[in-house]
C-alpha cells in the first residue's frame, strides 16, 4: 500500500484536487468556458450559486487528506462520485477534456484498489 507508485499517484491526485478545487472559487487559472450543451449544463449548475463552491471545497479537503496521508480511504470514497461525474461530463458533453478526467478517475480507481483491505468490512 505504500509503494512509490502509490505515493506518486496519491500526491499527484492530491495536488490536482487542491489546485482545481481551489480554482472553482478563487478563479486563479483562466479557463475557456465550454460551449453548446456543456456550456448550458455548466451555466445551470453555476446558477444554483452553491454547486461549484461546495464541490471545490470538497475537492480541496480530499486533496489535503491525500497529501497529508490522513483518512485516505475515506477521501477516496468521497472522491469516487465526483470523479465519475467529471468523467461522464467530459465523455458526453465536452470531449476535449476527457483525457484529464480519465486520468483523475484512473488514479482514484488505482488508489481505491490499493486500499481495498480497508473497504472489505463494508461488504460483510
Amino acid at each position: 500500500m505504500n509503494s512509490m507508485f502509490t505515493k506518486i499517484i496519491r500526491i499527484a491526485l492530491g495536488l490536482a484536487l487542491v489546485v482545481f478545487g481551489a480554482n472553482k472559487f478563487l478563479h486563479f487559472i483562466p479557463m475557456e468556458p465550454p460551449t453548446g450543451a456543456a456550456g448550458e449544463f455548466m451555466n445551470s449548475l453555476g446558477a444554483t450559486g452553491y454547486i461549484f463552491p461546495v464541490v471545490g471545497v470538497l475537492e480541496v479537503i480530499i486533496g489535503v487528506l491525500l497529501l497529508l496521508k490522513k483518512w485516505v480511504a475515506f477521501g477516496l470514497i468521497l472522491l469516487a462520485p465526483i470523479s465519475i461525474n467529471i468523467l461522464l461530463f467530459h465523455m458526453f458533453l465536452d470531449i476535449p477534456g476527457v483525457a484529464i478526467a480519465l486520468i483523475i478517475t484512473c488514479f482514484n480507481s488505482i488508489l481505491i484498489y490499493k486500499h481495498w483491505q480497508q473497504y472489505k468490512p463494508l461488504f460483510y
